[in-house]
């Protein structure tokens, strides 16, 4: 980036009108996909009358009874969504026009702006490298603005000792009692086999959309000579002589094994995945991902 970084407040400020203004626009008011819809918790079955719907019914009581039967929902009065945004070192990268860590504030800001206008309580667990930081479930703009403030005034983690995504899921799971959306921003470059299981436990109970940032040079090595690249987890150092072609050739098709790999983790867990990248348009993603997500849920298929 050239010249000095905007202030947070005029981030901040530029953040609320995308999302209020462009984003909103775009998805016309409807949010179905990134939002869970009313009626989360399981109430009473009652006798089925025509025109109820017929997903609702409760086969296990219809044969108790030997009536049709479906089961109600109890609507909440409030959705509650809770994020669990990964800062630690490796999201303070970038090669496109932003960095990850910057994208990871978008994305917890079209959430958070969405939701607040519904009257929708945020709360966040931070990851970051000096250790686990609560920001509680709150109502209303102000506190999502303090949220996001926190979110940009964030010191860069120091490489070194970094925080497990398994463990931050596993926090957030106890944090986020009450059924409703978690998202869950991160680079997700922890292995799969270790935040697989905690990711599908949080699934179970919530709504969960993965939200996966991506640096294009995670995925292919230009040819600059010779590299030398930090670690941002560990620290270490290393010289890559990217003038091989098959160095980098090998380097692709690594990242791309580690890509699908945590795409299948994310969705062998059960949760949602939106993919924003650094070089990207992260507008446009989220609301192909809504879309998609509309079509889905109109025909009843799993999203």
């Amino acid at each position: 980036m050239i010249g000095p970084e905007p202030a947070p407040e005029a981030v901040l400020r530029r953040l609320e009108l995308v999302v209020l203004r462009r984003l909103d626009g775009l998805l016309q008011g409807d949010h179905l996909g990134l939002l869970p819809g009313p009626g989360t918790e399981r109430a009473e079955g009652r006798a089925y009358v025509p025109g109820d719907d017929v997903r609702a019914m409760d086969w296990n009581l219809t044969a108790r009874s030997l009536q049709p039967h479906v089961r109600e929902t109890d609507a909440d009065r409030e959705l509650e969504t809770w994020a669990l945004v990964d800062a630690t070192a490796s999201m303070d990268f970038g090669t496109g026009r932003v960095e990850k860590r910057d994208l990871a504030v978008a994305a917890v800001a079209a959430v958070g702006f969405l939701t607040e206008r519904a009257g929708n309580r945020l709360g966040a667990q931070i990851l970051h490298g000096s250790g686990p930081r609560l920001v509680p479930a709150r109502t209303g703009r102000g506190p999502l603005l303090t949220l996001l403030r926190t979110l940009l005034g964030l010191p860069r983690s120091a490489p070194g000792g970094q925080p497990a995504l398994a463990d931050g899921l596993e926090r957030l799971r106890r944090t986020a009692r009450r059924r409703g959306l978690a998202v869950v921003v991160s680079d997700f470059l922890d292995p799969p086999r270790d935040w697989r299981r905690p990711l599908a436990l949080l699934a179970q109970r919530h709504q969960v959309l993965a939200v996966e940032v991506v640096d294009p040079r995670e995925l292919t090595l230009p040819d600059v000579g010779l590299l030398t690249v930090t670690d941002p987890e560990t620290g270490r150092r290393a010289e890559i002589p990217t003038a091989s072609p098959r160095l980098r050739a090998r380097y692709a098709e690594e990242a791309a094994a580690q890509r699908a790999a945590i795409a299948e983790g994310i969705r062998a867990a059960g949760a949602s995945r939106l993919t924003l990248r650094t070089d990207g348009d992260w507008l446009r993603d989220i609301v192909h991902h809504v879309a998609q997500h509309r079509r889905l849920a109109a025909v009843g298929a799993p999203t």
